[in-house]
C-alpha cells in the first residue's frame, strides 16, 4: 500500500475530527448556553463537516479495502468520524498498525 493512501486518510481524519469537535461546541453554545450567533456558526460548521465527512468516508473505505480489513474494522473506522474526538484516537491506532506495512512496501519498491 502506498504512503499517499494513508496520508490522505490521516488528513481527512483530523479535518473531520476538528470539525466535529467545533460542531459539538457550537451546539453546546447554541442550545446549552443560548449564545447569540452560535446558530450561524453551528450551521456553517455542520455543513462543512457533512460534506467533508463524505470525503473521509471515501478515503477511509479506500484505505480499508487496500489494507484488506474485515467488515467490522472497516465500519469502526468509518463511524469514527461521527463521534467527537474518536477520529483522533482511531487515526493514531490505524497509523501505527499500517506504518510497518507502508514501510515494507516502500523498501520493496526501492529494491
Amino acid at each position: 500500500m502506498k504512503q499517499s493512501v494513508l496520508t490522505r486518510y490521516r488528513v481527512m481524519a483530523y479535518v473531520t475530527g476538528v470539525l466535529l469537535v467545533l460542531l459539538t461546541l457550537g451546539c453546546v453554545a447554541k442550545y446549552g448556553l443560548h449564545i447569540d450567533g452560535a446558530g450561524n456558526f453551528t450551521k456553517m460548521v455542520g455543513i462543512a463537516h457533512g460534506w467533508l465527512y463524505v470525503v473521509y468516508l471515501v478515503f477511509a473505505f479506500d484505505l480499508g479495502s487496500k489494507a484488506k480489513w474485515p467488515v467490522g474494522k472497516q465500519l469502526w473506522v468509518l463511524l469514527a468520524g461521527t463521534i467527537p474526538t474518536a477520529a483522533f484516537f482511531v487515526e493514531r491506532k490505524i497509523s501505527r498498525e499500517l506504518a510497518a506495512e507502508v514501510t515494507d512496501d516502500a523498501s520493496l519498491a526501492k529494491a
